[in-house]
């Protein structure tokens, strides 16, 4: 199969967008709000071990929504599998909140220096 001139732009158009789309990171982007995410369904812990795909059914709770519905296929380290009633924090767009991502953990406080 031979490209003409005026179809390779279009190939390069599409490619782009495939690619882009492979690599650029998903999730909420610009105005994000914090909310609670309660898993109500967990796909069974496997028998292997390390990093596996888990399936999550869920319900966000925000200041923009209430018990909003989401599922979600997410990488997950067998040690460390989700249960059912667990409530991870999240960050979602107020504007879409199917679009939503866990929430970066909290960096601890750093220690008082000692008293003398």
């Amino acid at each position: 199969m031979t490209l003409t001139a005026d179809q390779r732009p279009t190939l390069v158009a599409v490619l782009a967008v495939f690619l882009a789309q492979r690599f650029i990171p998903r999730g909420p982007r610009g105005e994000l709000v914090s909310g609670t995410l309660l898993l109500t369904g967990v796909s069974p812990r496997p028998h292997a071990t390390g990093e596996q795909y888990v399936t999550i059914a869920a319900v966000i709770d925000g200041p923009t929504v209430n018990e909003h519905a989401v599922y979600q296929r997410m990488a997950v380290d067998v040690d460390a599998w989700p249960m059912v009633g667990q409530l991870l924090s999240v960050v979602y767009s107020p504007n879409n909140p199917d679009n939503w991502k866990l929430a970066p953990p909290e960096a601890p406080e750093p220690p008082e220096p000692p008293a003398g």
